[in-house]
């Protein structure tokens, strides 16, 4: 008999998950909350789901050739650069090529993932789900979760003294569709990451002024190479992995410095990576040229607010302020999971090779696509998935629990000590 296995989510991760399940005659079943596929690329006009989805102008940062599944390529006459309407259409076509849609259970929210009372011999999970009201119990041989690491905002409102006294209007990017609600405002952005910029520069074309506000820098690249080819095509190199792994970092530095300055000085543009700060990418191919026509203004990281305005640490203030967009991230959220693998999970994700929990004595439970990846997530997503149905089915084994929980005491001391830098690249960020 097939063993059964619960994936939870049917974005990116839960597709190729059921798919892998399939190719290893497992037995899916895919729940999925809202009414159709592809998690956060299902673009929805209003926020008042509560799921995370894309940005109306929002446009892939991967080029097609590099980031697709590894049987299913994009159609030739797809561009190199998708906007998210298009990807959606690309993960329905893969979806009905492969006869997912059937595995799907939508409208299907997961209540509870709890261990059986014999788990520690079978591993099963028992899984509370509700539909429509209605809940129902169903035993798993193994569970995928595949609700990725864009499920809860980080809106850190206690660091920014003020903030509760502001009068304008604040919102984190999970909110953000449009940019009409802007329109002749004064803005403030919090944030330097793909969405931060990417918010910025759509702003800045309806609002008065935007500034946006960055403690780290980044170094900003675009999506065409200096010879035409998509950047990360020419960038995702095994010479150059090799260069990243063997080379010390201060020399990386450097490195770093004199290639992404060539196109132009990030310093200049109030973007230069702050001291003792780990390198940081992004995709954009309009910024430099927003903030060389002052529509949008570089500032520090900010040190507090008053009811109109916004103080930073470098002393600089700006009045009448409008709106305060915080492009800060998420953090992680498994509210389905029971303790103590709950808090684990929310606190320190410890994932052996960033998909297995350590601390579970029966390997029958795996996370895809809670990783940060250069490429794309999709043939990341993809292996990751290939690995655990593998090992769900027997093919595969990995180190026993005790071995995995000694080995993340000894890494945790040598974080602690600072000693061994590359540690820190081991857990998810």
């Amino acid at each position: 008999m097939a063993k059964k296995v619960a994936v939870i989510g049917a974005g990116v991760s839960g597709l190729t998950s059921i798919k892998c399940c399939l190719d290893e005659d497992l037995e899916p079943t895919c729940f999925e909350r809202s009414n159709d596929i592809g998690g956060l690329w299902k673009y929805t006009e209003t926020a008042e789901d509560g799921m995370t989805r894309v940005y109306w102008s929002l446009v892939t940062n991967v080029c097609k050739e590099m980031s697709c599944y590894s049987d299913f390529p994009f159609r030739e006459d797809y561009p190199n650069f998708m906007i998210h309407s298009k990807f959606l259409q690309y993960l329905q076509e893969f979806a009905e090529h492969f006869n997912l849609l059937k595995y799907i259970q939508f409208k299907t929210t997961v209540c509870s993932v709890t261990k059986r009372p014999d788990f520690s011999t079978t591993g099963q999970w028992e899984v509370v789900t509700e539909t429509e009201g209605k809940q129902q119990r169903a035993v798993f041989d193994a569970v995928m979760v595949c609700t990725g690491k864009f499920l809860s905002p980080c809106l850190p409102l206690e660091s920014f003294p003020g903030i509760q006294k502001f009068k304008g209007k604040v919102l984190h990017s999970q909110e953000y569709r449009i940019p009409e609600g802007f329109r002749g405002k004064r803005v403030l952005v919090i944030g330097l990451g793909n969405s931060g910029g990417d918010i910025a520069v759509e702003l800045s074309r309806t609002t008065s002024q935007v500034f946006l506000s960055t403690r780290t820098g980044a170094w900003v690249v675009s999506r065409s190479s200096p010879g035409g080819y998509p950047f990360n095509m020419m960038l995702t190199r095994r010479y150059l992995n090799l260069i990243e792994q063997v080379v010390p970092s201060c020399i990386l530095r450097r490195i770093n410095e004199k290639v992404f300055n060539k196109r132009f000085n990030h310093e200049n543009y109030g973007l230069g990576i702050t001291k003792g700060k780990g390198p940081k990418f992004i995709v954009n191919d309009e910024l430099p040229a927003c903030i060389l026509c002052g529509i949008i203004k570089m500032k520090a990281g900010v040190k507090e607010f008053t009811e109109t305005s916004a103080i930073f640490e470098d002393g600089t203030v700006e009045e009448n302020i409008d709106g305060v967009i915080f492009t800060t991230g998420y953090v992680f959220s498994f509210p389905f999971l029971e303790e103590p693998l709950k808090s684990l999970c929310t606190k320190k994700m410890f994932l052996y090779k960033q998909v297995f929990p350590s601390n579970l004595e029966r390997t029958t439970m795996a996370f895809i696509g809670l990783i940060g990846l250069k490429g794309s997530i999709l043939s990341g997503t993809e292996l990751q998935a290939r690995w655990a149905t593998r090992v769900f089915k027997g093919l595969c084994k990995i180190p026993p629990s005790q071995k995995l929980m000694a080995e993340i005491t000894k890494r945790e001391e040598l974080i602690k000590s600072d000693c061994c830098s590359w540690t820190d690249q081991m857990l998810p960020s």
